[in-house]
């Protein structure tokens, strides 16, 4: 009797992008609620990532780069709006990033999308190259 591993015959095998979620999700909050910088902005880019590989290969979009965009781009939208309605309009600066900790989690939340921008722009742009 052969058995395959696997769902069913259209999918043969598990897919990997929940776990990653997960750990992307977990990863972020934490770094977000402690105040762990790097462990906030690896854990958005893990979670994001994550969700633009998951809806790639389920199908819902053709390719992982736009959804990274989209992503990167609401990170920022909702840090941005955060920072206007929670900190004082005297405390936005750079340099005040690591004094005030509510600020400096939004720094990382709008690093992270920053990051996840040019990742998806600069893979974009390579695809569209290489093609």
């Amino acid at each position: 009797m052969a058995e395959e591993p696997g769902l069913s015959d259209q999918y043969p095998t598990a897919s990997p992008w929940p776990l990653f979620v997960a750990l992307g999700l977990a990863l972020s909050e934490i770094g977000v609620f402690v105040g762990l910088f790097p462990v906030a902005v690896f854990g958005l880019i893990l979670f994001g990532g994550s969700i633009a590989g998951i809806l790639t290969e389920s199908g819902y979009v053709g390719r992982p780069w736009p959804t990274m965009l989209g992503v990167g781009v609401i990170l920022i939208v909702l840090a941005a709006a955060f920072t206007l309605w929670q900190v004082p309009v005297a405390d936005i600066a750079l340099s005040n990033v690591g004094t005030g900790p509510l600020f400096t989690r939004l720094v990382a939340v709008a690093v992270a999308g920053t990051v996840m921008i040019a990742m998806g722009g600069v893979a974009s742009i390579m695809e569209q190259t290489a093609v």
